[in-house]
């Protein structure tokens, strides 16, 4: 199975697979626009970049994701 990404598309990826007779099955390009999660990361992510001081430290950044 592949889902057209770039690692798997190599020379040789391609080379292992032709030495092995292995058909390759494609798969429909994954979308990050399909996955849910991916908005609430970049709402997230946002707020994080729209505040006026951003955290020094990993305990401050917690602190924000917190909030």
């Amino acid at each position: 199975m592949d889902d057209n990404a770039r690692p798997h598309r190599t020379l040789a990826v391609e080379e292992l697979l032709e030495s092995g007779d292995i058909i390759r099955m494609d798969w429909p390009v994954y979308s990050p626009d399909l996955n849910p999660i991916e908005h609430v990361w970049d709402a997230l992510w946002r707020r994080i970049a729209a505040r006026l001081h951003h955290s020094e430290n990993t305990q401050q950044l917690k602190q924000m994701l917190i909030e």
